[in-house]
């Protein structure tokens, strides 16, 4: 489509409310499904496809409502009319047209009888009779019945002035569509414009002559003395072609629709009105040169009217032409996999196809990718886009907020997490300020000590012995290494992207209110890997059988062998162990479990006991395997387990690792 872009402005009457995008807001709005998939290009892909709102409320229609209301419109298109009412149309003006001649003919021959003259009642009943029956054997077909007319000698001013008024709106409109309509300027089909029109297009395929032979064409020149044969005001030599070859396209498609009679009709029609072969020869080798330069426009496009409105010639090609917009504008959604690639759609002529609201949320949309890359969540590394560091903190974040935000909602507790000073922890305890305590000040109690010493009103008036400070304590800390299941069963039972999202979380939650503690991050399945929290994003379930918890609580151990403090593992899983490394460093797979993959597993919990691991399990949709074996490994370890389900797993891991926290301060000031 043409890239030709309008804005329409209105007076503010404080009424209006507009689209308001901000990349914050839509990196929130994508953060599941960038967690579930581990793609942002998928998932600004199937943002486009369902939409979304934005800070306002206001909701952005997505692509596959766009694509479906253009399926429907062309759908209520094709069943409302009929390209048979082009010929009816014609048809029905030459058939007045002879009409009027016999009417005359007749009022000759009544004059004639009238005025009492025999010899020219003979003569004019003779000629009457001739005109009659020359009329009588018009051929039945249009072009045909034209090409009779034309040799015909009228008796009736007004049938003659009918005929050739006409034949020259159908040159018109033959021509107008057989070159693109370039002649929209054109008042008249005169020789002398028709001339010009042949050097205008001669011209022009010699400029594609030249384009092709790599020379650089005068197109300021060709405009200069064409520009009145281009209503569109082209900007350059391929805005033109590209106008016009879709223009042609559509007028290919009006014949690929027709019957093969209608077809038949139609080009004979054409034959006599445009009886210039050199025009025709030039328009030939326009559309020749238009249809390689543009082979994508669906030249061989086809549609299948079925309704019973008839559509006249004009109508005709002028629907066609919005059919032609309806396919492109579809095959464009459809195949627009970033939202780079909606700053190619002609937003004015979706406003016409879809509405002011696709509009605007087509160019809302496609400024997607430049919102995200200024906030500093993605960049473009050729052609891919992919998270910054920044990014992926945003997703961590997002995760942690939209967890406590629904513990809240679930009244599952209140935890509101502030940052402290480096080095110290709060202790959600107060007491009044001394010389060379952390300045940690509590705003709410200093406040309530002013009023309460110097009374009411504003502003109030602080004092340092005003100053209520909360108290700290010296830090502890906290190692911990999560150990995530990839295995296939937790996307199949709904259960990978709660736990991906409590990955996120709880590496937010640490490297932001405990940035000395460390998380360690295990993923596992047939084998077990190390995973960076820069990967965490893109990080997705594997196409394997086998839950190997072996492996992952060996490189869970020697992760935290370098670490200091107390020491965690944390297990998100599904299932029970069916994988373990045999001694030889193959892996051995089976399900159900057999007793020497469940003991090599409880071997090295024994393993992790002995280095002072404590293991907590967190399980979802446990089975009784999966009950048996948490048993075995907590009475081994000493270490809990939860039943949990992907709607309450966030609340367990979460409230527990802070509880964890809290209880250890509490052990240290005891101490």
């Amino acid at each position: 489509m043409a890239k030709g872009r309008r804005a329409a402005y209105s007076r503010w009457d404080g009424t209006q409310v507009g689209f308001e995008l901000d990349a914050f807001d839509v990196f929130e709005e994508m953060t599941d499904d960038l967690l579930y998939h581990g793609d942002i290009n998928a998932a600004l892909r199937r943002m486009l496809q369902s939409g979304f709102r934005d800070r306002n409320g206001e909701r952005l229609q997505g692509l596959r409502e766009m694509l479906e209301k253009l399926r429907r419109s062309r759908r209520e298109r094709l069943e409302q009319y009929d390209l048979g009412g082009v010929y009816d149309d014609i048809a029905q003006e030459l058939r007045e047209v002879v009409d009027t001649e016999r009417r005359s003919l007749e009022d000759l021959v009544r004059e004639a009888r009238e005025s009492g003259d025999v010899r020219r009642q003979e003569i004019t009943e003779q000629v009457a009779q001739e005109r009659q029956m020359q009329l009588d054997m018009l051929s039945p077909d249009l072009a045909g019945m034209v090409r009779d007319l034309q040799r015909y000698e009228f008796t009736s001013s007004e049938a003659r002035q009918r005929f050739d008024e006409l034949l020259d709106q159908l040159r018109q409109q033959l021509v107008q569509s057989y070159v693109n309509q370039m002649a929209g300027a054109m008042s008249n089909v005169s020789l002398e414009q028709m001339q010009r029109m042949k050097d205008m297009l001669a011209e022009l395929n010699r400029m594609l002559e030249q384009r092709q032979r790599d020379e650089e064409p005068d197109f300021e020149g060709f405009m200069e003395r064409y520009g009145d044969f281009f209503p569109e005001n082209p900007r350059n030599l391929d805005e033109l072609l590209e106008v016009m070859a879709q223009r042609m396209a559509a007028m290919q498609a009006l014949l690929n629709s027709m019957t093969p009679e209608q077809r038949a009709q139609l080009q004979g029609l054409a034959e006599q009105l445009l009886e210039d072969m050199d025009l025709r020869w030039q328009v030939d080798q326009l559309g020749e040169n238009l249809r390689s330069m543009f082979p994508d426009l669906g030249w061989n496009r086809r549609y299948d009217f079925s309704g019973q409105d008839p559509l006249s010639f004009a109508e005709a090609a002028s629907m066609l032409q919005e059919l032609g917009d309806i396919d492109q504008l579809e095959n464009l959604l459809r195949g627009a996999t970033n939202p780079g690639a909606l700053a190619e759609v002609d937003l004015d002529r979706a406003r016409d196809l879809l509405g002011d609201d696709a509009a605007r949320s087509l160019e809302r949309m496609a400024e997607l990718a430049r919102l995200l890359e200024e906030a500093g969540l993605i960049e473009n590394k050729e052609g891919h886009l992919q998270l910054t560091p920044r990014g992926i903190r945003r997703v961590g974040q997002n995760a942690l907020s939209d967890l406590f935000r629904k513990m809240t909602d679930d009244q599952f507790g209140r935890h509101e997490l502030r940052r402290t000073g480096v080095g110290h922890e709060r202790d959600f305890d107060t007491k009044p300020y001394e010389f060379g305590d952390p300045f940690n000040l509590h705003i709410g109690r200093t406040i309530r000590n002013a009023i309460q010493r110097a009374g009411g009103g504003i502003p109030v008036a602080l004092a340092p012995d005003d100053f209520e400070v909360e108290r700290t304590e010296q830090l502890v800390r906290s190692s911990t290494v999560l150990m995530l299941d990839l295995s296939l069963s937790m996307p199949m039972r709904d259960n990978f992207l709660p736990a991906k999202k409590v990955a996120m979380a709880l590496h937010a939650l640490i490297s932001s209110q405990f940035p000395r503690d460390y998380l360690g991050i295990v993923g596992f399945s047939e084998v077990a890997r190390e995973l960076k929290p820069e990967q965490l994003p893109e990080v997705s379930w594997d196409f394997v059988y086998g839950t190997n918890m072996q492996h992952a609580f060996q490189i869970s151990r020697r992760l935290l062998a370098r670490q200091s403090g107390t020491k965690q593992i944390i297990m998100i899983t599904d299932g029970e162990p069916t994988a373990h490394i045999t001694p030889s460093g193959d892996v051995f797979f089976n399900y159900p479990p057999v007793h020497e993959t469940v003991d090599a597993t409880l071997r090295e919990v024994g393993r992790c006991t002995r280095e002072g691991i404590r293991i907590n399990t967190f399980m979802l949709d446990p089975t009784p395997h999966l009950r048996a074996f948490v048993e075995k490994l907590s009475e081994l370890n000493r270490g809990r387990a939860f039943f949990t389900t992907p709607e309450t797993l966030g609340d367990y891991v979460l409230v527990d690792f802070i509880e964890q926290r809290r209880q250890l301060l509490k052990g240290r000031r005891a101490s």
